[in-house]
């Protein structure tokens, strides 16, 4: 009987938000919709912590926390989604927890990448953006499954940065542009700060300039995330919630105030 009643309140939960958000969405798109949206995803251990589970059950809730606003993100119309899943620096932490976090985003790449799962529904491409080769082996082979898999989605962007810094992603491009000039297809007098952008992995994946910039967890540093594409016009929200409660009525201050600054200070500045 118990069962019966709490699988009813559970399906009438859900149809209650399903309800809210597909109203909440329709409002929010009447306004101008971000183009791009990248998320610093912080908080899993301390949320872990709080709720007494174990490090490698907050990073899987805080994987779930990435779907949810990931479809979020989809439904409103937004065509690039960044989230910061794992930098370069966090091959320091303990052995135990990479190795859980690498065989997380195996199994989390296969699942995204299936038929009928959010990028396939969404048409979305995905981007795995980082130094890879540092990756396991059989994880860098998940990821060129997915990516190949995406390739021809054309609707909107996913992008994982893992492993990733930025200070990696600048000195990567300024190489790439430093092996045209060796190899005579530019000269090294006539580098432009666009050459060095058209480089960024982010650009050759097709991604827009950053709109909006999210980090979690009450931290107020950008952790050496995306420090080329949010140096110019975008919005930078730090909010207390860690990255696993992070949910629909957190997201629509975000995008309020995004529209506030379209409606308001860009028409001044025209």
């Amino acid at each position: 009987m118990f069962t019966a009643l709490f699988a009813c309140w559970t399906a009438l939960v859900a149809l209650v938000y399903n309800a809210f958000l597909r109203v909440t969405i329709s409002v929010l798109s009447a306004g101008p919709v971000p183009k791009h949206i990248a998320f610093v995803m912080d908080g899993n251990r301390r949320y872990a912590g709080k709720h007494k589970k174990m490090v490698h059950e907050g990073h899987a809730d805080g994987f779930e926390a990435m779907r949810r606003m990931l479809d979020v993100c989809l439904r409103l119309g937004v065509q690039c989604v960044s989230v910061y899943a794992f930098s370069i620096e966090n091959f320091k932490r303990s052995p135990t927890e990479v190795e859980a976090l690498m065989s997380l985003c195996k199994t989390k790449l296969e699942e995204l990448c299936q038929h009928g799962e959010l990028l396939d529904k969404y048409g979305v491409r995905l981007n795995v953006i980082g130094r890879k080769s540092l990756l396991p082996s059989d994880v860098q082979e998940i990821v060129r499954k997915a990516e190949s898999a995406t390739r021809h989605n054309n609707c909107a962007i996913l992008n994982i940065c893992m492993p990733y810094t930025s200070r990696d992603e600048m000195t990567t491009a300024t190489e790439s542009v430093a092996q045209l000039c060796i190899d005579g297809k530019l000269n090294v007098n006539d580098i432009s700060e666009h050459d060095i952008e058209d480089h960024m992995p982010t650009a050759l994946g097709g991604s827009t300039p950053v709109d909006i910039l999210v980090r979690t967890s009450g931290v107020k540093r950008l952790s050496d995330y995306m420090l080329w594409q949010v140096c110019d016009n975008t919005q930078i929200h730090f909010l207390p919630t860690y990255w696993p409660d992070f949910a629909l009525q957190h997201m629509i201050p975000v995008i309020l105030a995004y529209q506030r600054k379209i409606w308001t200070i860009e028409p001044k500045a025209r």
